[in-house]
């Protein structure tokens, strides 16, 4: 099959799976993910049973395919909002603020809890989770080194604490509210200044 040819197949082959999945989000956000079908996302996508089965084989497969998707734009987002950031500290709030607004536009979405845990136990999903954890651990250090952030606990748990406080902006319902909590979780990450012991008096 000559190459050209191949790569027009490949890319069909892929814009068909992407809106089959785009067409499961749509269908979720109106009946949410219990409710969905294999006979639901083929009309919702505009194509026969038979076609969506060479896809996928099963609506659980296309829920864990979308979701992959999901949390993997999340860790692009992220890693462009570092990037178009000057400074260790730009960076670092940079990436805080995207994480929370992430947090709050996920929670937005129509979902089943259960469902959700289970395809939060997908390797893919959690190797994804790992690299935002990676992601935030550099910015931290980057900005350790630049007097920043304290330098008195590990970057690790320093990550541990911002994924933490920030997983409370699902629960806010402004923006005002989540660039607050931002500003919080950043308050706790600044250098801890301790006083200057005061003379004792002369003798």
């Amino acid at each position: 099959m000559p190459k050209l040819w191949s790569e027009t197949i490949d890319a069909h082959r892929h814009a068909v799976r992407e809106a089959i999945i785009d067409a499961t989000a749509a269908f979720v956000a109106r009946h949410g993910l219990r409710a969905v079908t294999m006979s639901d996302v083929a009309h919702e996508a505009g194509i026969g049973r038979a076609t969506l089965y060479k896809y996928f084989s099963d609506a659980d497969a296309i829920l864990r395919a979308w979701h992959d998707r999901e949390v993997r734009g999340h860790v692009e987002q992220l890693t462009a909002a570092r990037d178009r950031a000057d400074g260790a500290r730009e960076r670092l709030e940079a990436v805080l603020d995207a994480y929370a607004r992430l947090s709050n536009a996920s929670h937005a979405a129509p979902h089943d809890a259960d469902l959700a845990a289970s395809l939060h136990r997908d390797e893919r999903v959690a190797s994804a989770q790992r690299d935002v954890r990676h992601l935030l651990m550099e910015v931290l250090e980057a900005a350790v080194a630049t007097e920043d952030v304290r330098d008195d606990v590990p970057p690790d748990e320093l990550a541990g604490y911002c994924l933490h406080a920030l997983a409370a902006a699902s629960r806010l319902r402004s923006k005002a509210a989540i660039s607050r909590l931002v500003e919080v979780t950043i308050a706790g990450l600044r250098p801890v200044m301790h006083p200057v012991p005061r003379p004792g008096p002369s003798r």
